[in-house]
């Protein structure tokens, strides 16, 4: 028997033995022998001397909590663990938003002539989702947010004008952007200092309670295709926190394994890598199989399993019903993932052949180092060790993007990134492979503000590329749909490796916060101080019994 495969088998078969929970077996209670623990590392220094010596399930057990209690201490090192005051921001952030919502649903009842009487059971609320809503955020996550108001508010009039007024008279919201373009539609903006994206959904309903039902087919049925995607998110979410066994342990999980593709360069779905719904998802899967496992074991377990994962076989958390697997024509042929809330769709996904290799290879990087866990000079650091582009390529594909102003560089950036992948596919047919990085860089000897992107190409291949026909063939796809976009520069040159900025091996050296798309679309309703509103809540109640009404609402309250 080989050593690698008899060391992984030992570990493996002896975590699922000792059949614990990490909180459930504190060190202290464990009661080792000094001699056991030297025994075992001496099995690690000399594996062929010890192959008959059967380790101690206590000596295993305790070095495994140690290397997740040291896991632990890296993620809080790295500040992946929220402190109160940044929750409790964050919650209070939440509770106003809220209470904006509510009023705005009754001033759009009263501009929509409703019965007096809708006034006070009409209502909308903000649901969770993302990082924030899966609890892994950190002090510089923004929050998903997902408006829920009644079916009778819209999104073109309602949302993007009379809520988008709304929020942007108030003074804790700065930073606004319609964002309307977006496969899913909404408005970004700062909200006391945080990043908030707020899509909307509508339901066939006059009152929707801060606890609706997203499940209840109730609600789901004939809702509109953009209400739809919008609920998609928050569904994805709630399905997975029900999922898992110990949601502390799968949050862990998550945290870490979005520090490691956020360091290897595999996080960016823009780019072809990983979302933050696919790590959930490959989180969930491996605590779903493993459920009494620890954090350190569910890490190795993860790279393990996917690193000899049967791709294109999808990825699918087991919900106790039985469905057939249907296969679907959208994008699922390299890397497919399902969303947890259905049968059917898959997470969306921009993987290509190239970054496909890329998320494979650190998938058995990842297993390669984690294999060793229990080895006496193991690590964590070295697995969240940045990627290192300049001494991996030769060779870069430099795109340099400018704009007059940061606020219109920021929209004109968001727009370029949401085509990447065109540009990305055009590379792989010249030249079979590129690593598209994507840390965002600053050149600041530049006198207008930009954003650059290194991505690696195969070294020696330079003679295979024109720079100036992939730029041309990238500009008319970016010019496609542009419409009224605030518009930039966008230069394309190929450069070498010792023309990269110093810190290109410095994954988040330079990466910009927030750096999400964000363009906007111009539209005459924006206005920085809107009108004083028809509806006001105090004295509403004194109005007539009927304001005036030119439609007869059928759709009954959401319940409690």
């Amino acid at each position: 028997m080989e050593f690698d495969n008899f060391e992984t088998q030992i570990i493996i078969d002896l975590i699922g033995a000792v059949n614990h929970p990490l909180s459930c077996r504190p060190t202290t209670q464990i009661g080792l022998a000094n001699s056991n623990i030297q025994k075992f590392r001496d099995f690690n220094q000399n594996p062929q001397i010890f192959l008959g010596f059967q380790p101690n399930p206590d000596v295993i057990l305790r070095m495994e909590i140690e290397r997740s209690m040291s896991l632990l201490q890296v993620m809080v090192n790295e500040g992946l663990v929220p402190c109160e005051e940044e929750e409790m921001k964050r919650r209070n952030a939440i509770d106003k938003l809220k209470k904006i919502v509510v009023e705005w649903v009754k001033t759009v009842t009263y501009q929509r002539g409703l019965p007096k009487k809708y006034l006070k059971f009409a209502s909308g609320t903000i649901l969770t989702y993302g990082s924030y809503g899966l609890g892994v955020y950190n002090s510089e996550s923004d929050i998903d947010a997902l408006c829920v108001g009644p079916y009778f508010a819209t999104i073109a009039e309602d949302f993007f004008i009379v809520l988008h007024n709304m929020l942007a008279s108030r003074p804790e919201v700065s930073e606004i952007h319609c964002v309307k373009d977006a496969k899913v539609p909404l408005m970004r903006f700062k909200f006391d200092g945080i990043s908030i994206d707020l899509p909307y959904a509508r339901l066939k309903v006059i009152s929707i309670p801060e606890n609706v039902d997203v499940f209840n087919p109730f609600f789901l049925k004939n809702i509109d295709d953009t209400s739809w995607k919008s609920l998609s998110g928050v569904r994805a979410n709630r399905s997975i926190l029900h999922l898992v066994p110990n949601i502390e342990v799968f949050q862990a999980v998550l945290r870490c394994i979005k520090l490691w593709a956020k360091r290897r360069g595999v996080y960016a779905n823009l780019l072809g890598f990983f979302g933050g719904i696919h790590l959930a998802v490959l989180s969930a899967f491996i605590c779903q199989r493993h459920p009494s496992a620890s954090l350190s074991a569910l890490i190795l377990l993860l790279f393990k399993t996917f690193a000899l994962w049967p791709w294109p076989t999808p990825v699918i958390l087991q919900d106790q019903i039985a469905r057939p697997f249907i296969p679907t024509h959208d994008k699922v042929s390299w890397m497919p993932i399902q969303l947890p809330c259905s049968p059917y769709e898959f997470c969306h996904s921009n993987i290509t052949r190239s970054t496909f290799y890329k998320i494979r290879t650190e998938f058995l990087r990842g297993h390669m180092l984690t294999k060793d866990m229990l080895s006496p000079d193991f690590d964590w650091n070295i697995l969240f060790e940045p990627f290192p582009y300049s001494r991996k390529y030769g060779l870069f594909v430099k795109i340099f993007l400018s704009a007059c102003d940061k606020d219109e560089l920021g929209d004109w950036v968001g727009w370029v990134k949401s085509r990447f992948r065109c540009l990305l596919v055009k590379l792989e047919e010249l030249l079979g492979f590129c690593d598209p990085n994507p840390t965002e860089y600053v050149d600041t000897d530049a006198s207008e503000p930009n954003v650059i992107f290194y991505w690696g190409l195969p070294t020696g291949r330079a003679d295979l590329i024109n720079a100036d026909l992939v730029e041309e063939y990238f500009l008319k796809s970016i010019d496609h749909g542009l419409n009224q976009v605030s518009t930039g520069t966008m230069k394309l040159s190929i450069v070498k490796a010792y023309q990269l900025p110093k810190k290109a091996d410095q994954l988040n050296a330079l990466e910009r916060k927030n750096s999400k798309p964000c363009w906007r679309v111009v539209d005459g309703n924006r206005k920085k101080t809107p009108p004083q509103p028809k509806y006001k809540p105090h004295c509403a109640e004194s109005a007539g019994d009927y304001l005036p009404t030119n439609e007869n609402p059928e759709f009954p309250s959401a319940g409690g």
